[in-house]
């Protein structure tokens, strides 16, 4: 993947945007420009909606009402009042907001959906759009309120809002107006909105598709911290390395086998502590031995949801569509978010594995019928002291959170708009409890870090298979222990869980162990 740190400018034409484009703008503030051919069909599609108006053609959202007032006639003059009412009707959310990334994200994904220029909006509404993105003016956006069905109907019309100068947003770390925030960052807002730049605007899966993405991101991040951790855990409990032959996993032919099963050759390769153990036992347990078959499962899952991610990047979300080429105004359900709440339900499930097999291996260190040899509790006095005993409690507890929050939300639905929108995605829900299953995967892992560097010191002292790791397990042992040293007697531990996390978060674990292993990824 291609570091979004690197790219410092996204043109947006409806078509190629990336996840590391969005992240890099979202998360690095690359600056976002909008691609002249992708002005000009949006300047054609206006000019359709404003002839259908003038004809006075049956068309959804143009000249009609919305949802179960389809069948309700809109005159040319009340048009435009008809789209600015949806934004005002339609800002219900509640809760706290979405973090200003996430709603970058939204905004990003509107503007380059409505560059395909099917939508009827104005240039206008997309140029604001880059320009708050630019300048940042991020609207603040409540968390709870979508059914992930005719879109983000409630989060993307309060994203919306601030267009108009209503609403809130956040301007320099400043909660404020929306009228003050956009004043502040030298933005025109919009008087109105036209006809069919309400539905431009609110249909469409772009706030479900923001968050997920986001946490499908830093997902696939927690899958390689996960495989660097594990090997470091593996030197612990002195693994057996047979499991890991690449001739093992082609015959399977899984490509995220495949894939993790060299990770774990290259990671622990020239390490004096599993050298010598081999032949301890015939197989190790599966949190140990089926690192590849797990992990590799749990990458192909999230390459199987990045897919689905990429195609939605560019995709046409909203409703009705409109056609230039023969005037068409088709009406569908583009906007409904079933292609991304099921991949988002299998994102989560994904990520509560990665914390499952890190949390068994983290029992097996400080259990001492499981260890090989290990103290009881990674402690060097027992008794009086309790060790790492409570760091598994607290790692079960948040894997078991995980587990209910991986129930999937998508096999859930309730009707809505007097019946008309009758089966929803529930997609928003998805990629919301996503990002906690993520949260809680990344703590654990940073659980078994901490817990894997006590371990390792305690085998060195127990003795018997030398001293020596690998390089890139040194590199890491060793940046932990800049930080948080060995625990001899019981301490205030909360201190050196918080270092550990906020190692596991900044993504300078793996880019310790590329400058040694650049082959890892």
């Amino acid at each position: 993947m291609e570091n979004p740190q690197t790219i410092h400018t996204v043109v947006l034409d409806g078509h190629s945007l990336t996840l590391e484009a969005l992240v890099a703008v979202t998360r690095f503030g690359a600056r976002v420009e909008l691609a002249p051919h992708a002005r000009e069909a949006i300047v054609h599609s206006r000019a359709l909606a404003e002839k259908i108006a003038e004809e006075k053609r049956v068309a959804y959202g143009i000249t009609t009402g919305f949802g179960d007032f389809a069948t309700v006639a809109v005159s040319e003059e009340l048009s435009s009042q008809l789209s600015t009412n949806l934004i005002l009707s339609h800002c219900t959310g509640t809760g706290e907001p979405y973090s200003e990334e996430q709603v970058r994200g939204m905004m990003l994904l509107r503007a380059n959906a409505l560059c395909a220029g099917v939508s009827g909006v104005r240039p206008v509404i997309v140029e604001t759009l880059i320009e708050m993105l630019n300048r940042g003016v991020t609207p603040v956006v409540p968390q709870k309120g979508s059914l992930g069905a005719s879109g983000d109907l409630a989060p993307l019309s309060h994203m919306s809002l601030v267009l108009l100068g209503r609403g809130e947003a956040f301007y320099q770390g400043e909660r404020l107006s929306g009228a003050a925030a956009m004043k502040k960052g030298g933005i025109p807002t919009l008087d109105t909105l036209m006809n069919k730049e309400g539905l431009g605007l609110t249909n469409g899966t772009c706030a479900m598709t923001s968050v997920g993405a986001l946490h499908l991101y830093d997902t696939l991040q927690a899958a390689q911290l996960a495989d660097l951790i594990s090997s470091l855990t593996l030197t612990a409990l002195t693994g057996q390395l047979d499991a890991f032959q690449e001739r093992m996993h082609t015959v399977r032919g899984h490509l995220g086998q495949i894939q993790v099963a060299k990770n774990m050759r290259l990671l622990t390769a020239g390490s004096e502590i599993l050298e010598r153990c081999q032949g301890a036992r015939v197989q190790d347990a599966y949190s140990l031995r089926c690192i590849p078959q797990v992990h590799g499962a749990i990458r192909d899952a999230l390459e199987f949801v990045k897919n689905k991610v990429d195609i939605e990047l560019n995709a046409v979300t909203d409703n009705p569509l409109l056609f230039c080429e023969d005037e068409a105004v088709i009406s569908g359900g583009n906007f409904h978010g079933e292609p991304m709440a099921l991949p988002f339900d299998f994102l989560g499930i994904a990520c509560s594995e990665i914390a499952s097999i890190s949390e068994r291996r983290i029992e097996r260190m400080v259990n001492a019928a499981l260890s090989n040899g290990l103290t009881p509790f990674l402690t060097t006095n027992g008794g009086v002291n309790s060790g790492f005993m409570i760091v598994q409690y607290t790692a079960a507890s948040m894997v078991s959170e995980n587990k209910v929050l991986a129930h999937p939300a998508s096999v859930d639905s309730i009707p809505s708009s007097a019946n008309q929108e009758d089966f929803v995605s529930m997609g928003t829900t998805a990629a919301r409890k996503a990002g906690t299953i993520l949260e809680n995967t990344l703590s654990v892992l940073a659980y078994e870090l901490l817990t894997a560097c006590q371990a390792v010191d305690i085998r060195r002292r127990v003795g018997g298979y030398g001293t020596g790791l690998s390089a890139v397990d040194e590199a890491l042992y060793s940046h932990v222990r800049e930080k948080v040293a060995f625990i001899e007697v019981d301490r205030e531990i909360w201190p050196d869980i918080r270092a550990v996390e906020s190692m596991v978060r900044s993504g300078e674990l793996l880019e310790l162990a590329r400058k040694i292993v650049p082959e890892f990824c």
